[in-house]
């Protein structure tokens, strides 16, 4: 098991919601959400996270219907995933996603401001269903529960 840093991302169109967290002591973060346009991430705020943050490895959010097949975001959040793993040369986890988005509006609702603080900042939706992930990811049992994953070219592991 990794006792390093873990980047996690909530795949959107205009915004990625983005946590941090550390595997070994289960703890996750919610961060911030990157705009984006049609999928493409802000390539300055993106690299911004991850000079601050230097993962030993990221989890992407899978998009997929109720009964588990994919749906249309499931093969952009992929392509997001693998172009991560690309870049920063880090093992990319996938990770089941359904109803992520609706637990985050649920906790901001209850514990951080109401109907105002949902309306008020998008980001912070995008940035807690990232949080979201990441703690189910780490329940599920981490790097070491056999989760989909793309390792970059030539890494040693």
């Amino acid at each position: 098991m990794s006792s390093g840093r873990v980047l996690a991302f909530d795949f959107g169109l205009n915004h990625i919601g983005v946590a941090v967290g550390t595997e070994s002591l289960g703890s996750a973060q919610a961060l911030t959400a990157i705009k984006a346009q049609n999928g493409i991430p802000n390539e300055q705020q993106l690299e911004t996270v991850f000079k601050e943050w230097q993962p030993d490895y990221i989890v992407v959010g899978m998009p997929l219907n109720m009964d588990g097949s994919n749906e249309v975001m499931t093969n952009r959040a992929k392509k997001f995933g693998h172009r991560l793993m690309t870049r920063y040369k880090l093992r990319v986890y996938f990770k089941d996603e359904r109803l992520s988005s609706v637990e985050a509006k649920d906790e901001i609702f209850n514990y951080h401001g109401g109907y105002r603080s949902l309306v008020k900042n998008k980001g912070k939706i995008d940035a807690t269903a990232a949080k979201i992930i990441l703690e189910s990811f780490f329940e599920s049992g981490g790097s070491a529960a056999g989760f989909d994953f793309s390792d970059p070219v030539g890494k040693k592991q």
